[in-house]
C-alpha cells in the first residue's frame, strides 16, 4: 500500500481525513505541530484499521520545514501517492491588530507552504500510477471577508492556485481537488478568535468533520476539482456570486467586527 500525506493532521478535518483514508487501506503519514497529540491520533488509527502510521512534529510555516519533510518522507522510502495540504489558520481583526511578524506567519502556512509542498511532491506522484493532490480553502475562499482578510485572501489564492494546477496537471496521473469546507466543528473559530456572533452562527451551521472528510475523499478519487461540501454552503457561495460584492463585503464585516 501507498501513503498518503496529511498536514495539519493532529485534529480537526486533518484528522478525520487521515482515518478516511485509513478506511480506504492507505498507509498514512502525519505532521503538525504537537508531537502529543499526533502520537495518539497515530494509535487510533493503528488501532481501528490494519495501516502503517507514522508521524513527523513540525510547524511548516518555517523556513526550510517543508524541505525537511520532503526529506522525511524520500529518506524513509516512504512512496507518496496523495497530498494532503489541510495546515492552516485564521486570525479575526483589522489587518493593523496583529504583528507583521504574525500577519506574515498565516501567508506562510496558508499560502507558501502548501503551494511549496506541491511543487515538490509532484515528482514523486508522477511516479505512482495515480497521484493524488488534495488542497483545503475555505468558504471564506469565494468573497472578501473585512476583518478575516488575510484568511480568505489566502483561501482565493488555494481556490485559485489549485484549479491553475489541475489545468497544469490535466492528462497525467496526477489529479487536483480543492476542497472549500464551510463552519465545522473544529476548534479553528476560537484559535481564530472570532465575535460571539460568529460562533453562535457557527454552533446552528457547523458540519462535522468526519462528514467533510468522507465528502473530500471521495471528491479527491472522483478527480474533482473543486468541491464545496453542504448544501447550505453551496447556498452562501451561490449568494456570495449572486449579490453585489459591496453588499457582501459589508454584511461579512459587520459579522466578523
Amino acid at each position: 500500500m501507498s501513503y498518503a500525506l496529511i498536514t495539519g493532521a493532529s485534529k480537526g478535518i486533518g484528522k478525520a481525513i487521515a482515518f478516511e483514508l485509513a478506511r480506504h487501506n492507505y498507509n498514512i503519514l502525519l505532521t503538525a505541530r504537537s508531537a502529543e497529540l499526533l502520537f495518539q491520533t497515530a494509535e487510533e488509527i493503528k488501532k481501528k484499521y490494519p495501516v502503517k502510521v507514522n508521524f513527523i512534529s513540525l510547524d511548516i510555516s518555517h523556513t526550510n520545514a517543508t524541505q525537511i519533510l520532503y526529506d522525511w518522507c524520500v529518506g524513509n522510502n516512504y512512496d507518496v501517492s496523495i497530498l494532503v495540504n489541510n495546515a492552516g489558520y485564521g486570525i479575526s481583526g483589522t489587518l493593523d491588530c496583529f504583528s507583521l511578524e504574525k500577519n506574515t506567519n498565516l501567508i506562510q502556512l496558508n499560502i507558501i507552504a502548501p503551494t511549496q509542498l506541491c511543487q515538490l511532491f509532484i515528482p514523486l506522484l508522477r511516479k505512482q500510477q495515480a497521484g493524488f493532490i488534495m488542497n483545503i480553502a475555505s468558504t471564506a475562499a469565494y468573497q472578501s471577508v473585512p476583518y478575516l482578510n488575510i484568511y480568505s485572501a489566502s483561501k482565493a489564492y488555494i481556490k485559485s492556485f489549485s484549479r491553475g494546477l489541475s489545468e497544469e496537471l490535466a492528462g497525467t496521473n496526477i489529479s487536483v481537488t480543492c476542497i472549500s469546507p464551510g463552519p465545522t466543528n473544529t476548534a479553528w473559530a476560537t484559535t481564530a478568535g472570532v465575535s460571539d456572533k460568529v460562533l453562535k452562527l457557527g454552533n446552528k451551521l457547523n458540519m462535522q468533520p468526519e462528514d467533510v472528510a468522507e465528502k473530500a475523499v471521495n471528491a479527491m478519487f472522483n478527480k474533482r476539482t473543486e468541491l464545496v461540501p453542504g448544501f447550505i454552503n453551496k447556498l452562501g457561495v451561490f449568494m456570495s456570486w449572486l449579490l453585489p460584492k459591496k453588499i457582501v463585503e459589508k454584511s461579512t464585516g459587520n459579522l466578523y467586527k
